[in-house]
């Protein structure tokens, strides 16, 4: 058999593999959901992504017999780092055909790369940021994917076993099904809770959210997150590229927030209508007609899930029943628009305080996902 190669993406015609080639490894796969090509090259693009300041970022590509079998990304966040006190390369953008050789190459790739640069441990699939997609599916493969996150064949975290990977952490998701009523729990945590702390719910526009609201939400996401495993404070110019990018084409009906009688922001949740099935039409392209799937499977035309893909509460309020508050909301939101199902973004498993929230609607946790690590060289 031929030996794999791996090199560096160092054209524009590499990047475009690059991107592509999720496309042809899962083709015939009902539960992937593609990536937007723009996006990705936005995400590899420095002016197109600021967090490219506070980290370094190297693609490469697998050949085998002249044709791509795999890529994968390097990604050393200096920020992260710097705040955890660790040396860890990250790798992103995984994907591999099943031949431990091919997956073997990659991961060396990325551990050479890093080593050159000082770093001594190896960590993934993590993203440049926290918004990024991170940690590889290894339960329910049969489950459809979402826009917001990976997927993955059953074989991927067999290779990472054998190239001696152990788990880092792990995170799970819950799904739930709407109820036709807010329950009896909910509603009366929230009226308690909104006349202890004098809170309530607001909705701001998308002049509003584009401007200093946008940016509060994003600062009490950096206070709520700050502990949780691997996150690094959005950057003032992160949040502004975030903003521009979603504020103009989001329902600004599911995203309350919270503030208190001095008009404080104290909690506040960000939910979009899934996009799996507009994103399978589109394959990746928005033109010439991509777009108009998209717009209406968010604007119109709703799948019947939707994705709750965050909820920050201020720390000082947290375990307070605030989040009551912001079920309180959305559920008569979620029925009126038609949703019947919603699943929330990963959450780490051992994060009881987030987990626990749900009890109310009988959750279902599903699609494990993990951070593998090992020392490099080993």
């Amino acid at each position: 058999m031929t030996k794999v190669q791996v090199k560096k993406v160092s054209s524009n015609e590499e990047m475009t593999l690059f991107v592509r080639f999720p496309f042809s490894l899962y083709r015939g796969c009902e539960q992937f959901v593609p990536d937007l090509n723009r996006d990705v090259y936005d995400t590899f693009n420095p002016k197109k992504n600021s967090a490219l300041t506070i980290a370094k970022v190297q693609p490469f590509l697998a050949w085998q017999n002249g044709e791509v079998v795999g890529r994968i990304a390097g990604i050393i966040n200096q920020n992260a780092n710097k705040k955890w006190g660790t040396k860890n390369v990250r790798f992103g953008f995984i994907d591999f055909i099943d031949d431990l050789d091919v997956s073997r190459a990659l991961i060396e790739a990325v551990e050479k790369w890093g080593a050159e640069q000082g770093m001594e441990r190896i960590q993934g699939p993590m993203g440049i940021t926290d918004f990024d997609k991170e940690g590889m599916l290894v339960e329910d493969f049969e489950r459809e994917g979402m826009m917001t996150e990976i997927y993955n064949y059953p074989y991927y975290p067999e290779h990472m076993k054998a190239l001696g990977f152990e788990k880092e952490a792990d995170w799970l998701h819950i799904r739930v099904a709407v109820p036709a009523e807010v329950p009896a729990k909910y509603a009366r945590v929230a009226a308690l809770s909104g006349e202890m702390f004098g809170l309530h719910v607001v909705k701001y526009n998308s002049t509003q959210l584009l401007g200093e609201k946008g940016h509060e939400v994003f600062r009490l996401m950096n206070k709520a997150y700050e502990p949780l495993f691997g996150f690094t404070a959005f950057t003032e110019n992160q949040i502004n590229d975030f903003l521009k990018q979603y504020v103009p084409i989001i329902d600004t009906e599911l995203i309350p927030c919270v503030v208190n009688e001095d008009d404080e922001l104290v909690a506040a949740a960000v939910t979009i209508p899934s996009l799996s099935k507009a994103m399978k039409k589109v394959n990746g392209h928005l033109l010439p007609l991509g777009w108009w799937h998209i717009m209406r499977a968010l604007k119109w035309r709703h799948e019947d899930t939707v994705q709750l893909l965050l909820i920050a509460v201020r720390p000082d309020l947290q375990g307070m029943g605030v989040n009551a508050l912001i079920f309180n909301d959305l559920i008569p939101v979620f029925n009126r628009k038609g949703f019947r199902y919603a699943e929330t973004g990963p959450q780490l498993e051992d994060n009881v305080k987030e987990l626990s929230q749900w009890k109310p609607l009988g959750p279902e946790k599903i699609k494990r996902r993990r951070c593998w690590c090992k020392e490099i060289g080993k």
